[in-house]
């Protein structure tokens, strides 16, 4: 699918979707309880969907109860060996260690980019706790536990997610756990886990995130849990506020977790309007001035941040390039081949990301099956001196599936 944007200016409000971190995470929690738990405001993007699909498998009962309310039965009792996580990156590193808790073998594959992203990191840890794994380092990947705790060293390096899984796992085990975490990334996503779980009465320590304290035989306390906004989602509309209009969004927590909070931080380095309130934001465009910003904790946020600098005077750098290489993309090779074809000024050095302010030019980029490169060449378009066409635009649907319609009602009220 084809998507063709002309320059725009924005003006209007929209709800993101919810939070796929959150989501995810709720719903192996809901998976591993013993009872009834209600998620409400679940918006089912295609990994959130994966993820729904997973824990099915994995014996809970699910049934919806309203237009984004679910009621979830948990209870760990597979019904087949093979689980499917699509391109999910976090459904497949959470949900290897809970498949880890069974005593029988179960196979976890994907498709797509997720058979060339990296599982390698799981092999060592998840041996030295008690499982059996087959892997070459890459999906597919096949466990049989019972995962039993212990003491062991996890490289976070290259993701949290699998650290995620572990934590979401062990509480499970049968004994104890201290993880020690070499080169902990994207912290506010353990931050997100830790306080997931505390709201199934799931309790860990941590010093710094650098080491972990599990106590085994704990039990998930089924709850009732409202999945809040999704700041990585939102990002893509309030930067289209700041360079092309005004937008709200809301309902958001703007005291979230979450580690794409962070863009409130960029589009104020960059002289953005920014209005909020508890639960909403506004973002207001006026002259904008070139920006430094630290992206290694929240990489998601690289290519909107790009389309930002882009529009600001002067030469913008952001860090934290070094963590784009195993996403849906090459995503620092995405930004670079598609949006130097609509006119971007854009160049890598090491670690660090350099745009220069121009006007952009317009033309056509490819998503690359990269739900980001995707929305965030969109939100390009609106300040570019001609259209852009995004093609295979479909690939946002893993993320944010209303976001052709959203961005449609921003940029026709203008019209």
């Amino acid at each position: 699918m084809d998507k063709t944007i002309s320059p725009s200016h924005v003006s209007g409000e929209v709800r993101p979707p919810c939070s796929k971190s959150y989501a995810q995470r709720a719903l192996a929690a809901a998976l591993l309880s013993e009872g009834e738990t209600t998620l409400s405001n679940i918006e089912l993007c295609d990994d959130t969907r994966y993820a729904m699909d997973v824990i099915m498998h994995l014996g809970a009962e699910l049934r919806q109860t309203g237009p984004a309310e679910y009621v979830i039965r948990g209870g760990l009792a597979p019904r087949t060996t093979l689980l499917n996580t699509g391109e999910s990156g976090l459904a497949t590193r959470l949900f290897t260690p809970v498949a880890a808790l069974c005593d029988h073998s179960i196979t976890i594959t994907g498709h797509g980019s997720m058979l060339r992203r990296p599982i390698g990191m799981m092999i060592e840890p998840l041996r030295n706790l008690g499982v059996e794994v087959v892997s070459n380092g890459y999906l597919p990947i096949a466990v049989r536990g019972p995962l039993r705790g212990g003491e062991t060293d996890v490289d976070a390096q290259v993701s949290s997610q699998f650290l995620t899984g572990l934590l979401m796992a062990l509480p499970l085990a049968e004994g104890d756990t201290i993880l020690h975490v070499e080169q902990p990334n994207s912290l506010p996503y353990l931050a997100v886990t830790v306080d997931l779980a505390s709201k199934f009465k799931i309790r860990m320590e941590h010093n710094n995130f650098r080491e972990f304290f599990i106590p085994g035989g704990q039990h998930y306390v089924p709850t009732r849990l409202h999945i809040e906004g999704d700041w990585s989602s939102a990002a893509f509309m309030l930067v289209a506020g700041a360079i092309a209009g005004e937008v709200t969004a809301k309902p958001m927590n703007t005291l979230s977790l979450q580690a794409d909070l962070a863009i409130i931080e960029a589009l104020t380095k960059a002289g953005a309007v920014i209005i909020t309130t508890p639960n909403e934001i506004t973002v207001r465009h006026r002259e904008l001035s070139a920006f430094d910003f630290d992206a290694t904790q929240r990489p998601d946020l690289f290519p909107i941040l790009a389309v930002l600098a882009a529009n600001c005077e002067g030469e913008s750098h952001i860090r934290g390039v070094n963590r784009l290489i195993y996403k849906e993309s090459n995503r620092a090779e995405a930004i670079h081949t598609q949006y130097t074809r609509l006119g971007m000024d854009v160049s890598f050095d090491d670690d660090v990301m350099t745009v220069r302010g121009c006007k952009l030019t317009g033309g056509t980029a490819d998503s690359c099956g990269d739900h980001r490169i995707a929305m965030a060449a969109a939100v390009a378009a609106l300040t570019a001196e001609n259209p852009v066409t995004i093609t295979n635009a479909q690939a946002v649907t893993k993320s944010y599936p209303r976001f052709w319609e959203d961005l449609e009602r921003l940029t026709a009220q203008q019209a």
